[in-house]
């Protein structure tokens, strides 16, 4: 039991009785809860905390002199205890007095201080993914409050780095630096049994052998503090059945919106059917036809959908998004508003490209090594006025994306305010019960892997290109396996609902969009394409249903088209759409009297095929 009512007076103290009472008490956290009191007791007497701790020090030192030169000698020990007020826990605080007045110990030159206020390693965190240790410290200041910062065992361990830890609040200096350091290690030291080890995490997604972060019960969060509040929004919230009654609805009347449902809960198949990261870009010119709403429903499968919370906008640099997309790992990122990632001509800055490899940029440090190069398999869900991708984009870019137009008129949501009402208090139920039924057995992933076979084989029959039709499997395989999971409805898409949005060989192919391009350029430039007498620059010439391309004058429009005038030439030499001399990608031709090298381009692919001059492009 421990001792609270004390009846000493101020005399006492100067006698053994009050120090006998309290190593009287054997259990030691009971005996240091009652040195507490104690002390407290002492003040209200006027004996103040430095001197109550000198008299107890002194008569502890003479105690066991005493007892050392007995015929015993036994040794009598006192276990020191951290006594902060309102501690999380209690350790054995070594060496150093632990108090409200911070962390000291006396020296030969008299006290030294550690840390001004109460501070103290509560948790140990095991990184699963890199097996690297932190250290999360709780500390007190002015108010009493207790918080935590979460610290790399290399910083807690360096007094050059632990200077960083007062940007978080705690009251280390470089003139105090040394000896945090070395209080901190004591008190792990002491205490490596009772201070409690935990997983920890940096990211969300599929981890190996442990479940699907942030699912993984204990599982605490070690990484950057700028997510922090994206990973703490994947969670469940409100009513589970107010948000499936309205995703039943939602999938009972639009298409737009079951596509872009699906591919949310498509996310974390990508890695499991052995597909590529893609985009599932929702755009339309009109205003108010519901883009962002149907971009929030996507969201809530997994987490609170508020702008700052999950969902994110295209405001950001690469290397922003790169790391974003990592962190995420297997969830959807989900990107707001394409239009603020353009410049001031309108060119879109955002490269489909840098998020669709699912790897980022290798980065040296400044230690002169390498730091970890991160990757993803995730879908990108986004919505914009325009399309993602423009003419001029490479062909893997847009095979990478599956463009979803909003038409003029056609909104996407009968009353996109109430559908916003319900599901920003009501979410993150399906995307957890979704991945819990995944990898509750190894048959589940079998099963996905094969239904994924099958939808890509049925849409490659239908001619879209391979990697269209990877994307379009994994979003199918993901909406038939919810519909079994969760909503039993009967809705499954279906391969016909999917392919009206999915490009095909000639869409994708930047040979044939380079050379229409080129016929376009011949066309607006027909008039500096034939000799007259009142003529500025020449670009080349027409003559009947073949145009004669200064080299120099075609790389360069190719160029500002944004196409490869070296893999333009290469593709329609082997087309067969312009003519060449042997080996060459040019023919010679004479212009103004002058013989120049041109690329002759044919303006009619199939030379047989007569067209009236009114059908020619120029």
């Amino acid at each position: 039991m421990i001792v609270t009512d004390f009846s000493f007076e101020k005399g006492d103290f100067a006698t053994p009785v009050p120090y006998e009472t309290i190593l009287a008490i054997a259990n030691p956290f009971e005996r240091q809860v009652a040195q507490k009191e104690l002390s407290d007791y002492a003040k209200n007497l006027g004996i103040g905390l430095n001197d109550f701790k000198a008299l107890f020090k002194a008569y502890l030192e003479s105690k066991a002199y005493l007892e050392s030169t007995s015929q015993e000698n036994n040794t009598v020990y006192y276990d020191n205890f951290t006594a902060f007020p309102g501690q999380p826990m209690v350790l054995d605080a070594g060496s150093w007095q632990c108090d409200e007045s911070g962390v000291w110990k006396r020296g030969i030159a008299g006290e030294v201080y550690a840390c001004p206020h109460p501070i103290m390693p509560v948790e140990r965190l095991i990184n699963l993914d890199t097996g690297t240790e932190k250290l999360r410290l709780a500390f007190s200041k002015g108010s009493g409050k207790w918080r935590s910062v979460i610290a790399d065992k290399s910083v807690v361990a360096s007094r050059q780095r632990v200077v960083q830890l007062a940007d978080q609040g705690i009251g280390v200096t470089s003139e105090n630096a040394g000896d945090f350091v070395q209080y901190i290690s004591d008190i792990e030291v002491l205490n490596y049994d009772n201070i409690p080890e935990k997983k920890s995490v940096a990211r969300l997604g599929y981890i190996e052998d442990e479940g699907f972060s942030p699912y993984v019960p204990g599982l605490v969060f070690d990484g950057d503090n700028r997510y922090k509040k994206i990973f703490r929004s994947v969670k469940s919230h409100g009513d589970r059945k107010e948000w499936y009654d309205l995703a039943l609805k939602v999938r009972n009347t639009n298409v737009t919106a079951r596509i872009m449902l699906a591919a949310s809960f498509a996310s974390v198949l990508v890695h499991p059917c052995g597909s590529l990261p893609f985009f599932a870009h929702l755009w339309g010119g009109e205003s108010g036809t519901g883009k962002t709403v149907a971009l929030m429903l996507a969201a809530s499968v997994w987490a609170n959908q508020d702008r700052g919370q999950y969902i994110q906008t295209f405001n950001s640099t690469a290397v922003g998004h790169e790391k974003l997309a990592a962190f995420l790992n297997n969830l959807p990122l989900c990107l707001d508003e394409l239009q603020l990632s353009k410049d001031t001509r309108g060119r879109t800055r955002f490269d489909v490209y840098a998020l669709a490899e699912g790897i980022g940029r290798t980065r040296g440090n400044k230690q002169g090594g390498v730091d970890h190069t991160p990757t993803w398999s995730l879908c990108i869900l986004t919505t914009g006025e325009t399309p993602i991708t423009t003419a001029t984009s490479g062909a893997g870019a847009i095979n990478r994306v599956l463009n979803v137009e909003c038409k003029p008129g056609e909104k996407i949501f009968e009353d996109g305010h109430f559908v916003s009402s319900i599901i920003k208090t009501n979410y993150g139920f399906a995307g957890r019960e979704f991945v819990e039924r995944l990898y509750s057995d190894d048959d589940n992933i079998d099963r996905c892997a094969n239904l994924y076979s099958d939808f890509f084989k049925a849409l490659s029959d239908t001619g879209s290109t391979e990697k269209q039709a990877m994307a379009a499997s994994v979003v199918l395989t993901a909406d038939k396996l919810a519909t079994e999971w969760l909503f039993r409805d009967g809705k499954e898409l279906t391969v016909q609902d999917i392919s009206p949005y999915l490009a095909n060989s000639s869409d994708v192919s930047a040979g044939e969009r380079g050379y229409s391009y080129m016929c376009d350029w011949v066309a607006k430039n027909a008039n500096k394409m034939r000799v007259t007498s009142e003529q500025g620059d020449v670009y080349g010439l027409v003559q009947d249903d073949e145009a004669y391309i200064i080299r120099s004058v075609f790389n360069r429009a190719a160029e500002d088209g944004g196409f490869s005038p070296t893999a333009l030439l290469s593709y329609l030499k082997q087309k067969g759409l312009i003519e060449t001399r042997g080996r060459n990608m040019t023919k010679g031709k004479r212009i103004n009297g002058v013989l120049v090298e041109c690329v002759c381009l044919l303006l009619v692919k199939d030379k047989k095929t007569d067209l009236p001059a009114e059908d020619l492009p120029f």
